[in-house]
């Protein structure tokens, strides 16, 4: 039996800056095509929660999402895509820090980054964030080297040293200042394993683009589709007060507050020589005729 384990699960404390969201639209299931996915823009459509102890103190983990009519106002199927915020740059060099030449990592220069997300090149910043690997031959096939990544253990801004330290697998040494504009990574795995000290992990070429990603969150899909009527507007049909105008045949269904909702017209189709009567016919009318409100139809 283990003793002295804790563990938590709290909710992550994600900022909207720290998100991305895509979706992807189809008008029908039985639709088969190529998926396009647009992004929309993370601010405009989340809306953090905030603690009923504190309205300036964020409730972790929980956030309203709005979707504008513009973007999803037709009838079909969403597919939306909340993922953490990726940022693609490319390797600048792999180095070692000239004081400890068992250290190896990556080196990015700040100014490829762009400027909203340099922020988070700072020191310390990039701690526990994720690193993937595009390949280096982008040709043909997939882009992305699948299923291999790194996690970044610290970042420091550094200032390369010109001088080669024997490290043959270093092209760079590397030392801690706060001044330079290049920063230096360390990630795991990054050391070979004690039982084959010459398997170095593989951790990335200089020029090779990547992706560093934050791990604050699981990323989700939601499939939401947007219909006509939803359950109140069948429920109007069903339960909801109607009238019938035997003048004119205008038959009127209201909604739960008594404004006018739906209007038809009902006849009769005749045989054009004998007059029998063939059909009922009921045929929505489009232009509402306010004549038949509730509150006028019945105050007599």
């Amino acid at each position: 039996m283990a003793t002295g384990n804790y563990g938590t699960i709290r909710p992550a404390d994600v900022s909207v800056d720290d998100v991305e969201i895509l979706y992807s639209y189809t008008p029908s299931r039985e639709l088969v095509s190529s998926v396009d996915l647009l992004n929309l823009d993370p601010s405009e459509v989340l809306i953090p929660t905030n603690s009923p102890n504190d309205v300036n103190e964020i409730l972790g983990g929980l956030y309203t999402l709005k979707l504008p009519t513009a973007v999803f106002g037709s009838k079909g199927f969403y597919s939306i895509i909340i993922r953490p915020k990726q940022i693609r740059t490319t390797i600048q060099d792999c180095g070692v820090l000239i004081d400890n030449q068992d250290v190896k990592g990556l080196a990015f220069d700040i100014n490829q980054i762009p400027t909203e997300l340099q922020s988070r090149f700072e020191n310390g910043n990039l701690v526990g964030y994720r690193i993937e690997y595009l390949k280096e031959n982008t040709g043909t096939g997939q882009n992305k080297i699948q299923n291999l990544f790194r996690i970044i253990t610290s970042n420091n801004r550094a200032l390369p040293i010109t001088q080669n330290q024997g490290n043959d697998n270093a092209s760079q040494a590397y030392t801690f200042n706060d001044n330079s504009t290049t920063v230096f990574c360390t990630l795991t795995p990054s050391s070979a394993p004690s039982v084959k000290p010459n398997a170095v992990p593989f951790i990335g070429n200089p020029q090779q683009g990547v992706i560093i990603t934050n791990t604050f969150f699981n990323p989700i899909m939601l499939e939401i589709e947007m219909v006509e009527y939803d359950d109140e507007t069948l429920a109007y049909a069903l339960y909801s007060n109607q009238s019938k105008s035997l003048e004119d045949g205008i038959y009127t269904i209201y909604n739960f507050g008594n404004q006018i909702y739906k209007q038809y017209n009902l006849y009769e189709v005749k045989d054009q020589f004998t007059g029998k009567p063939l059909y009922e016919v009921r045929e929505q009318k489009f232009t509402i005729d306010p004549t038949k409100d509730f509150d006028d139809v019945t105050d007599f």
